[in-house]
């Protein structure tokens, strides 16, 4: 399913809204690196991808922004275990 990702810098996440709702990835900036905190889905949207949808957005425009990763978000983490050609974006896992 394609999701509509917005890059909401104001509130420093990637974000889909989802009829009222938001699923989010919350980042913080550490020096020029993106690290990456939090990743939450409401539950009645968890197990559609949504989350993975999210990730893999982020880590794409990591990757097209030139930036390296900080991991704190232990859905990221996994993420990019199941996906190991990002590991090159990671500074710290």
């Amino acid at each position: 399913m394609e999701y509509n990702i917005v890059n909401n810098k104001e509130r420093s996440r990637f974000e889909i809204q989802l009829d009222d709702k938001y699923a989010f990835v919350d980042y913080r900036w550490r020096n020029r690196d993106l690290a990456i905190m939090h990743t939450e889905v409401p539950k009645e949207y968890e197990g559609k991808g949504v989350a993975a949808a999210m990730v893999k957005h982020v880590l794409e425009y990591a990757k097209e922004e030139g930036l390296k990763i900080l991991v704190y978000c232990p859905y990221t983490a996994a993420y990019i275990k199941r996906h190991p050609e990002y590991k090159e974006l990671v500074v710290k896992l």
